[in-house]
């Protein structure tokens, strides 16, 4: 029998029970929510004044709350999307205890009021095909490194995966044969598979040559799989090397999302419709895969072009035109 008053029992069952067994929130979320707690707890007890053993639900009130989402945007520099997120493990925790602690409901109610913050949209980034193509011809593919790049540069641009995806691919998942094809497994458990380019099949086999089914597809200087951390600093410091040939690279924050975005928007190009650009990208809904349509300036010029009111030469009015105005008379 655990002190109901204290959060730290109810945390531990939130994160061990209800996300593993009850919910079956995948190993991403989990991780995220935990954070969360990691960052919350040492958070208000340095507000209250407690150990964090003894901190009490009441202790976490609204107005700490606030405090805490104030602190990750003012002291920890996070987004108005970051302070979002954090807000959204507290509001699931809220709601946890207010449904098996019915002297807690009212304390929950209070919690789940804190709102989540509006956040301007940004502006969907992506590059066209000659900043790409700039993008791809950066690394030394003479040298080890290099080749390893170019492979993991080109694989993100042919199939649009995310960092953590690619960073978990194994030698398992991909088939380099006749239908060539890579499965991916993505956000929430879900799988998907993207056919791959020849040019994309020939560099995977030149890195994969003599690896175990089971080894990553893609590894570090270590020779141990890449992070996706590894991954967004690999694409940084290419991209800064890139902006040196083509400066409009130097004015867009290049990132692994940046090129799954660009796939998205070439492929929309290239005429595929958005129910396959959403498989190929694994989006559960078509609304987010709408986006892209929306944000593509050289699809709308294409689109008004058919439109476009052609000038002509002005006819005469009626009032001028004395023959048809005479033949009224005559009837």
């Amino acid at each position: 029998m655990f002190d109901s008053t204290l959060i730290g029992p109810w945390i531990r069952r939130f994160l061990l029970d209800h996300l593993v067994t009850e919910r079956n929130l995948t190993r991403n979320t989990q991780v995220s929510y935990r954070d969360t707690m990691a960052l919350l707890l040492p958070f208000v007890a340095t507000k209250i004044g407690k150990p964090i053993d003894k901190l009490s639900i009441e202790d976490l009130s609204p107005n700490v709350v606030r405090l805490f989402l104030a602190h990750l945007e003012q002291e920890r520099r996070c987004s108005i999307a970051t302070r979002n997120q954090r807000l959204a493990p507290i509001h699931a925790l809220a709601r946890f205890i207010g449904d098996r602690s019915p002297e807690h409901v009212a304390w929950c109610t209070s919690i789940r009021a804190v709102p989540f913050k509006k956040a301007p949209k940004a502006a969907l980034a992506y590059m066209e095909k000659s900043e790409m193509d700039t993008l791809l011809d950066t690394p030394d593919r003479g040298t080890v490194q290099g080749l390893r790049d170019y492979a993991l540069l080109l694989f993100l641009y042919n199939t649009g995966a995310r960092a953590d995806e690619t960073a978990h691919l194994t030698l398992a998942d991909l088939n380099l044969g006749g239908a060539s094809a890579v499965k991916i497994l993505g956000k929430g458990g879900r799988t998907r598979f993207c056919p791959l380019w020849t040019l994309t099949v020939h560099v995977l086999r030149s890195i994969t040559a003599g690896h175990a089914p089971q080894e990553a597809v893609f590894l570090n200087r270590l020779r141990r799989p890449i992070t996706r951390f590894g991954i967004h600093a690999l694409i940084k410091r290419c991209a800064l090397k890139a902006a040196q040939n083509t400066p409009t690279l130097g004015a867009k924050a290049i990132s692994p999302h940046t090129i799954r975005h660009t796939t998205a928007v070439h492929l929309l190009r290239a005429g595929v419709d958005l129910n396959t650009i959403r498989a190929w990208l694994g989006h559960v809904s078509l609304d987010t895969t709408n986006v892209y349509a929306e944000v593509d300036l050289e699809m709308k010029a294409k689109a008004l072009a058919h439109c476009e009111i052609m000038t002509t030469v002005p006819k005469a009015s009626w009032h001028q035109n004395q023959g048809l105005m005479a033949f009224l008379r005559g009837l």
